[in-house]
């Protein structure tokens, strides 16, 4: 055992003694010690329940013979977080956590771990905390939250964000807003639509990381405790197999859950997660990849932002296990292993379904869209390229002049006082990983836009990223960012920009290069702490915003 190296051995006997005053005796120590890190919090409904699992996935390790020994790691909160400063600390989190989870197993040498997770950034934290260690793992998600209601309606987070554009708009009044606000979140949960945290949980079940249908359970759900428990089962089934998550984690799986993404209208953020568990992972995976996934499959699952449904609508239509078979029997599946065993395709074919209660997943022979929600572009305003996200509308060609903004809050203003018009190209830029510092999200501006019905008639470009309840025509994670001297930094107010999904163009006819010579940086806005160093380290948005010395 990994563990021997601080619990065996006359000289380990300070060590033994530690363990001891935790309460643990001797034959408690001499067992596999298996890790449970989760990412408990009471600042957001996302991550509540999770110390509630936590609970029951130790009650499963030592039925199965192991010893539990719990960590807690940090989340933040992208719904409250998004639209202030607070928000620059969201993608660099992901790399803190992923850090944290190493530093708190290695240092006690533990021999498998069950990580439970919640909001958006944990989630691939806790897949590139799998990868790297490459002990025992099983992941769970915390689970979707249930339907808000309003007016007759369901309702999500989504709801709240376009509200606040709608009620700027003068289209709803303080009472409606406030009604909206008090009905959206009833409980514990993430975000319902498939916005990052259900897109993220569904690639973790894809990936082979987590059991089959376990993160479809919502947060709520009665089964959700029995699942956890099963989770710490598992992980001691496959400490004594020694099956470890590099072995879930092959090219073909990673393929697979960047068609399930597509196939979805998922989060474009499951692209940059992605490459950085694929870098964690050591599998060549880029941007190409996902662009044949998305070219390739057609999005058969009608879920919010884009569509009508959410994450609780899914799970009742059959859940991950439903779309993924809708896949495979198109033939657009490869076969890898998962934590349930040695073949996914067969994980997936066991499992049996009953009619929708909704139209949630549709045949591919009849599909929603032609091809998946998100598509990658380059050109001269992005070298490196950029992610155009394809939900919620049909266009796929967009021109305008640029309208551009050097920081998220003014953009928002312009767009709040009515100075962005239909045919407006609106940039936000200097929003990169280096320079927020943190590739915050702009979800509060393009909810605005949706909230002032702008959202089919004016474009959003930016180096910053986009929350998965963004909708409408969306183009981020352009690389070079403008910080790095991306050439985004040398537009200028009224440049013609033009984005063409489909000869995958995201460019200007301005003379770019003309204007260098002169262009000067802004002082970086971080100069001390972490985001200070995370702006030292981080890598382009084409990489996944990896950061590595």
């Amino acid at each position: 055992m990994r563990s021997d190296a601080i619990k065996s051995g006359p000289d380990r006997a300070p060590a033994r003694a530690m363990l001891r005053a935790t309460g643990r005796d001797g034959r408690a120590i001499g067992k596999p010690l298996v890790a449970i890190v989760g990412s408990w919090s009471d600042v957001s409904p996302c991550n509540l329940n999770l110390r509630l699992l936590a609970n029951h996935v130790r009650a499963g390790i030592e039925a199965a013979g192991a010893t539990a020994i719990e960590f807690n790691t940090i989340v933040v909160t992208d719904g409250i977080a998004m639209g202030t400063a607070g928000m620059r600390a969201s993608l660099p989190s992901r790399e803190w956590i992923c850090d944290s989870i190493e530093l708190a197993v290695d240092g006690h040498s533990l021999d498998a771990m069950v990580l439970l997770c919640g909001c958006d950034k944990t989630i691939p934290a806790a897949a590139m905390a799998a990868a790297r260690i490459d002990i025992p793992t099983v992941v769970l998600y915390g689970g979707t939250i249930d339907h808000g209601h309003h007016r007759g309606q369901s309702i999500t987070i989504q709801e709240v964000f376009e509200a606040v554009g709608a009620h700027g708009a003068g289209r709803i009044d303080d009472a409606e807003l406030a009604e909206i606000e008090a009905a959206a979140c009833p409980g514990a949960g993430a975000c319902g639509g498939q916005f990052t945290a259900n897109t993220m949980a569904m690639v973790l079940t894809t990936l082979g990381l987590s059991p089959l249908g376990a993160n479809d359970l919502p947060a709520l759900h009665p089964d959700k405790g029995t699942a956890a428990r099963h989770c710490g089962e598992l992980v001691v089934r496959l400490l004594a197999e020694d099956r470890r998550p590099r072995q879930m984690l092959t090219r073909a799986a990673f393929l697979d859950a960047a068609r399930m993404v597509a196939a979805t209208a998922g989060s474009t953020n499951a692209i940059l997660h992605l490459l950085a568990i694929a870098h964690e992972a050591g599998v060549a995976l880029d941007l190409e990849d996902f662009e044949r996934a998305s070219a390739t499959t057609p999005v058969i699952a009608d879920l919010k932002p884009g569509g009508r449904y959410t994450a609780i609508d899914l799970h009742a239509a059959g859940g991950t296990a439903r779309v993924a078979r809708s896949l495979i029997d198109a033939g657009l599946i490869e076969d890898h292993p998962t934590v349930d065993g040695p073949s996914f395709v067969e994980a997936v074919s066991a499992v049996g379904f009953g009619p929708q209660p909704v139209p949630v997943v549709h045949p591919v022979a009849s599909p929603l869209k032609p091809r998946g929600g998100f598509s990658i572009l380059y050109g001269n305003l992005a070298p490196e390229g950029c992610v155009l996200k394809l939900a919620g509308h049909g266009r796929t060609r967009f021109e305008g002049p640029a309208r551009v903004f050097d920081d998220e809050a003014s953009a928002f203003e312009a767009v709040q006082t009515g100075a962005i018009r239909p045919g407006d190209v609106v940039v936000i830029r200097y929003v990169g990983p280096a320079g927020a510092p943190g590739m915050p999200e702009m979800l509060k501006v393009t909810a605005a836009l949706m909230g002032r019905g702008l959202g089919d008639d004016v474009a959003l470009v930016t180096d910053g990223r986009f929350s998965g309840a963004t909708r409408g025509f969306m183009v981020g994670h352009v690389a070079p960012e403008a910080m790095r001297g991306g050439p985004l930094g040398l537009l200028r107010e009224g440049d013609r920009v033009v984005i063409d999904a489909d000869a995958r163009i995201f460019s200007t006819d301005a003379d770019l290069e003309a204007r260098r010579a002169d262009h000067r940086l802004p002082a970086p806005r971080a100069t001390h702490g972490v985001l200070a160093k995370y702006a030292a380290l981080v890598g382009s948005a084409s990489e996944g915003a990896i950061t590595r010395p």
